[in-house]
């Protein structure tokens, strides 16, 4: 390698430009190959240097998102769902409502697949470079009570709002007391048509006097959360892995109904007559 490109390289990955400093041997020696121009060499590089970036960012943005890794797109069992729901789920694939700071709620008894679609959601959205949290209701509210206590919820909230969206799981799970009905209702009001929250309850919208205990409190956190959002109804269905479950139990007790192997007819004594001849 001549000096210049040594001098280069140093140059590259003294911006930082790591994906180019790596690249630009390489990428010098099939432009000549291929008789590139300069705007062609430059922009080969630059596009390396781009889409490792990306790549960097997008594993950053999985890991810090908390999201369950086996709950994904390629796990969730759409042939379970009814086809309104199915085109639901590919509608909300496009990732559109993010930037529309829309709402998405999955309501539904244990079992029919709430979490699975708002996880799968939330690797699409990753995929797609956009921040992501992904918690248990009882852990945020958890998290949020002790920035309460210590006098920095506001800080902590402003940390939740870099995430273009937040997905709490099993919210209708959670007994709240009046201090985390208001952490709750103060995060929700908090990101009122500003960034989008994706919910999933085992409580219809007349049960969540259950979670904020107050008719006012809790009218007007359903308001916030329904105004701009896609219900996901799920009531309907059956737990697929309780069907599961009772296939796998059928199967092992089914006893092999295939007839047994016939045995060999026994011997036959030999005749002590000789035959005629």
């Amino acid at each position: 390698m001549s000096n210049r490109y040594r001098e280069l390289t140093t140059l590259l990955r003294g911006l930082t430009l790591q994906a180019m400093a790596d690249s630009v041997s390489e990428v010098a020696v099939k432009a000549a190959r291929a008789n590139l121009s300069h705007e062609a060499f430059l922009y080969e590089l630059v596009r390396l240097e781009h889409e490792q970036r990306t790549q960097r960012r997008i594993e950053r943005l999985r890991r810090e998102s908390g999201l369950p890794r086996e709950k994904t797109g390629t796990t969730l069992p759409m042939a379970v769902f009814p086809s309104l729901v199915r085109q639901q789920i590919e509608r909300l694939r496009r990732g559109e409502f993010v930037s529309q700071a829309v709402n998405v709620v999955a309501v539904g008894p244990p079992g029919v697949g709430k979490s699975h679609i708002l996880a799968s959601l939330g690797h699409l959205l990753v995929g797609q470079g956009v921040p992501v949290l992904w918690s248990s209701t009882a852990q945020l509210m958890q998290r949020l009570l002790a920035a309460k206590r210590d006098l920095r919820l506001p800080q902590e909230l402003a940390r939740l709002d870099r995430f273009a969206c937040l997905i709490l799981d099993d919210i209708g799970y959670v007994q709240h007391d009046q201090d985390e009905m208001e952490v709750l209702f103060t995060l929700l009001a908090e990101r009122y048509e500003r960034k989008s929250v994706m919910l999933s309850t085992n409580l219809v919208f007349s049960e969540w006097t259950r979670i904020f205990t107050h008719p006012l409190t809790t009218v007007a956190a359903i308001d916030r959360v329904v105004h701009h959002s896609v219900i996901r109804d799920l009531m309907g269905l059956t737990s697929y892995r309780a069907q599961a479950a009772r296939t796998a139990q059928q199967v092992v007790a089914t006893p092999d109904e295939s007839p047994p192997p016939e045995e060999p007819p026994p011997n036959e004594p030999e005749d002590a007559t000789a035959p005629d001849e």
